[in-house]
């Protein structure tokens, strides 16, 4: 599992960038992909969830990140990234639904690769869900990692806004 201290594993990540045209929900943009290697010489914060309009990603995690932006800003943060495993039209239409604009870009790993590299995935098929993504934090300056916040258990505490904050 990426630890304090570790770089990063490089990898790409599905993404249609927000523009004004989205916020038509009929639009489906135009995808495209952002890769680890643009985030040298930036601090980035990094959230990962489970599943993008889950109820705990959707009221809990994500909003906060939100309406912390220029908090997190103001410590220096170069850019907000949430990750899951739904495809690239799911993040983008869940980011739309949650009002992210430019402020938390929803990413897509749907393959896992990236999760999986970083140790930052689980088996939930228990509850329907297949392998998806642990619900953490991790924030990296010039793609070494700096905080890490896994949750151990149901609920957002380490991965929270707040508490990645804190760490700043």
């Amino acid at each position: 599992m990426v630890a304090v201290g570790d770089v990063i594993p490089s990898g790409e990540f599905g993404v249609v960038p927000w523009s004004p045209e989205l916020e038509d929900a009929a639009v489906c943009g135009v995808p495209s992909k952002v890769s680890t290697d643009s985030w040298k010489g930036k601090k980035i914060v990094l959230f990962g969830v489970p599943g993008a309009f889950t109820p705990t990603c959707t009221a809990n995690h994500l909003p906060p990140y939100i309406e912390a932006y220029e908090q997190f800003k103001s410590k220096g943060v170069d850019a907000i990234y949430c990750v899951a495993s739904n495809d690239t039209f799911v993040m983008s239409a869940w980011g739309r639904v949650l009002k992210t604009t430019d402020k938390v870009t929803t990413i897509s790993d749907s393959t896992l690769a990236w999760l999986d590299a970083a140790d930052l995935s689980q088996d939930l098929s228990k509850v329907g869900f297949g392998k998806r993504a642990k619900r953490f934090a991790l924030v990296i300056d010039d793609l070494k990692v700096t905080y890490v916040g896994i949750e151990s258990g149901p609920g957002v505490g380490p991965s929270g806004a707040e508490a990645v904050l804190a760490k700043l």
